[in-house]
């Protein structure tokens, strides 16, 4: 597995430029399936506008994007740019143009839709998928708070907390710690616990 950015949250955003009003719509999609829903649902929302935009990027390779009637370019690629250029995947923005009754030009077109995408991403926020670790400790109740001590300098997360002749803890951790972790928690505990390493997936972490 490796790291890599999405959309932290759906986010909005609007610009207002020679009186068109640009209103940026940013989503966390996985699919070409799930983008379309989105796209066709917006294009429903707003009816009565203008032009409706999209661009999608999707970490499987798929890229889709339409100018919605604008020319050719001015639109869906400087959206798509945005994207490439924060390298942010599985993401789809949807811009809706309320005509202000001044035309922009191919290059205020093209200023307007990247800058709009921008400020839906900002408002988003990223976040990175990294690789985390689902971990299992069987624990004596005479060591929990030892153990407990340590998951914040490895950025461990408590699950799951059972209580019976020992306390059985599950946490979620980034993978590239774990080794680490477990020699610590064996050093601390003079080996009478031992974290066991079990599944791996996919945890979306905010960096802003």
């Amino acid at each position: 597995m490796e790291n890599y950015k999405v959309p932290a949250s759906e986010g909005e955003d609007q610009l207002i430029e020679k009186k068109s009003r640009f209103i940026g719509h940013i989503y966390k999609v996985e699919t070409a399936e799930e983008a379309n829903n989105i796209i066709a649902a917006q294009k429903k929302k707003y009816w009565d506008a203008s032009t409706v935009v999209y661009a999608y990027h999707l970490k499987n390779g798929v890229m889709r994007f339409s100018d919605g009637g604008e020319p050719q370019g001015t639109a869906g690629m400087p959206t798509l740019e945005v994207f490439r250029k924060e390298e942010v995947f599985d993401v789809l923005c949807v811009t809706v143009r309320y005509f202000g009754g001044i035309l922009l030009g191919a290059g205020g077109l093209t200023r307007a839709y990247g800058k709009t995408a921008k400020l839906a991403l900002d408002a988003a926020g990223i976040a990175v998928m990294q690789p985390h670790r689902e971990v299992f400790i069987d624990c004596p109740y005479s060591l929990l708070e030892t153990v407990r001590k340590y998951l914040p300098d490895f950025e461990a997360e408590e699950t799951n907390t059972e209580y019976a002749a020992s306390v059985g803890i599950e946490l979620f951790m980034p993978s590239e710690k774990f080794e680490s972790f477990k020699a610590k928690i064996i050093d601390v505990t003079n080996g009478q616990v031992t974290p066991e390493g079990r599944g791996e997936k996919l945890f979306a972490k905010k960096i802003k």
